[in-house]
């Protein structure tokens, strides 16, 4: 993963880390690396965010603990260059972090691009919560459908249900609000996906974990 880089992987991988852990901005990483008398511009740390939070999220879907099979699905808008964008998440009934996608748009075709990538993630469901959403709806039985071997998920619309993943939007929206915001989406999709990817190693959802967040990361990063 890191072949031809001029710094080693532990201080990339803390550059990293700091950025998807704290709410700090790329030249605040550049001045801390400084201090610790490493001298690397902010710029190769945004392109290391960039090109390894990808790798990091695969290496945890091995590793990611079995989640329950009831889901609350919602979305999320997230402003990227002064446009809104869709956040996809899902929780289990306790909580852990099912799946999460950015998306450029609220419709069923988007509401069937993350569903396919939590299936594929975490298997199918018996029981999704949503929210009165058209758009998921018609994503959940657009699978129903076209997945005629397998067992039908059932819907579900309780309002007070979807309570804690709204809640758990508000972890990710809090750390977006006071930074300087996105700009390009594939820069947004790969920073977020770092984001929950902490966050889920915060909720103890990895296998064999190590002492401690940052050396959790380290080794899903190795």
């Amino acid at each position: 993963m890191y072949k031809h880089h001029r710094y080693p992987h532990i201080i990339i991988q803390q550059a990293v880390y700091f950025k998807l852990r704290f709410s700090l901005s790329y030249r605040d990483i550049e001045k801390l690396m400084a201090i610790r008398g490493i001298k690397v511009d902010h710029s190769t740390i945004q392109r290391w965010v960039f090109k390894f939070s990808k790798e990091i999220e695969q290496n945890m879907n091995t590793r990611k603990r079995r989640v329950i099979d009831s889901w609350r699905l919602d979305e999320t808008y997230i402003k990227l260059a002064g446009k809104d964008r869709y956040l996809y998440r899902a929780v289990d009934k306790q909580g852990n972090t099912v799946d999460f996608l950015l998306t450029k748009r609220r419709m069923k075709g988007s509401a069937q691009k993350f569903l396919n990538k939590a299936i594929g993630n975490n298997g199918e469901p018996r029981i999704i919560n949503i929210d009165k959403s058209v758009a998921n709806t018609a994503g959940i039985k657009t699978w129903n459908k076209r997945n005629l071997t397998s067992n039908k998920i059932k819907i579900r619309r309780v309002k007070y249900l979807n309570n804690i993943v709204e809640q758990d939007h508000r972890s990710i929206k809090r750390r977006i609000a006071i930074t300087t915001g996105f700009k390009e989406f594939e820069s947004a999709q790969r920073t977020l996906a770092g984001i929950e990817i902490i966050n889920i190693i915060r909720k103890g959802q990895i296998l064999n974990p190590r002492t401690s967040t940052f050396k959790t990361f380290c080794s899903l990063a190795a």
